[in-house]
């Protein structure tokens, strides 16, 4: 059996788990605990606050140095989609495998896992390490039970690799998001007498119209990063909830909404140019996870380049775990197989093979060659 088809089959088992994000993901960590232990791996569980999911931190080597491979277990839900197949049955079509998660990102795991497997009979030079995370998907919500024990259990790796969907290309860069929720208040009363009681969802159309005039002053004259396809910060509501009955004027009214800004910007000073304060309005923290800014001038990159022939750098717009792991000192990039636009999140879902076949040769030369690309920096 070739890489590709040691890649084909993990990766079948991988999407045969049903692992949607806030789901329990237990039968996936158990296979793949099992998987690295015979694999010779040091091994740590880390369980979910709720026990109903649990991340991996996974060794092989010893000492620091190496290189951290990191993945998520969840995926995106199926629900409302239009599948032509089973999405958790993976399916082979031509040159492209098709199911939930192969581009985002079990497509990656599979390629990692594949080398993993290897240590044993032919151990690198220095650690090869992964970890697993839990509910990327719903904003980073597993990764921050995990970080604080990555550096004790693994040491401190000379890279850390993020694969999520690039095309294989190298990133270093996205923005971070803030994750609010504004519970709008009103008084409740009779429709008849409506000019006599405040509406909630009147407050709530007032502050989205405030969000929106703050996106145009944003792109106007905000600050401008032009490696991104929308080169400033974002402001963006996205749910509305509000009302029981059409004759009742509502008392309440919630509105979701998000900031994405640039590394450079914090998100408490966006936030600030908003009407926050009134009496008619609370609002809260949802989640938040932050940006990655790698440095583009590090030389350790043009030598990972070199060694391994993918094109970049490139920053992206969607948000990844890596900028927990560059908070912690650890120099981080975010490169992995498949495209996030025209596949993640999708329905028929899939992959090109030659993308994994690319994303295992690169697994396969940073490990060998890593120490070169150390030396020559």
């Amino acid at each position: 059996m070739d890489d590709i088809d040691d890649i084909i089959e993990i990766l079948k088992t991988l999407v045969g788990f049903k692992t949607v994000a806030n789901e329990p993901n237990l039968d996936l960590i158990d296979w793949v605990e099992n998987f690295l232990a015979e694999a010779c791996f040091q091994i740590k569980r880390i369980p979910s606050p709720c026990g109903r999911k649990a991340g991996l931190l996974a060794k092989f080597g010893n000492g620091d140095g190496g290189i951290l491979y990191s993945a998520h277990s969840d995926v995106v839900s199926t629900q409302g989609q239009d599948w032509t197949s089973d999405p958790f049955a993976l399916q082979r079509i031509g040159e492209r495998v098709i199911g939930r998660g192969t581009t985002d990102m079990k497509g990656f795991l599979a390629c990692v896992l594949a080398q993993a497997r290897k240590c044993r009979d032919m151990p690198p030079a220095k650690p090869f390490m992964i970890a697993l995370s839990w509910d990327e998907e719903i904003g980073c919500r597993g990764i921050p039970h995990m970080i604080d024990q990555v550096v004790p259990f693994l040491g401190y790796p000379d890279l850390v690799i993020v694969g999520e969907p690039t095309e294989m290309q190298l990133c270093l860069g996205h923005k971070g998001k803030v994750s609010y929720k504004a519970i709008c208040y009103g008084e409740a009363g009779h429709s008849a007498l409506a000019p006599n009681f405040k509406n909630a969802l009147h407050v709530a159309a007032k502050f989205i119209l405030e969000t929106s005039d703050l996106q145009l002053r944003l792109a106007k004259s905000g600050t401008r990063d032009d490696a991104y396809t929308i080169p400033y910060s974002t402001v963006h509501a996205g749910i509305i909830r509000g009302g029981v009955t059409l004759n009742i004027v509502p008392a309440t009214a919630e509105v979701s909404f998000e900031i994405r800004h640039l590394t450079t910007e914090e998100p408490a000073n966006i936030l600030s140019e908003l009407d926050t304060n009134s009496e008619s309005m609370k609002i809260s923290t949802v989640y938040q996870y932050p940006g990655l800014s790698t440095n583009e001038a590090d030389p350790v990159w043009k030598s990972v380049q070199a060694l391994t022939n993918v094109p970049g750098p490139i920053k992206v717009a969607f948000g990844t775990e890596a900028g927990f792991f560059a908070n912690i000192g650890l120099r981080t990039v975010v490169i992995g197989p498949g495209s996030m636009d025209s596949d993640g999140h999708q329905p028929d879902e899939g992959i090109d093979i030659n993308q994994l076949r690319k994303c295992n040769d690169f697994c396969r030369k940073l490990q060998h060659g890593l120490q070169s690309v150390l030396r020559l920096n």
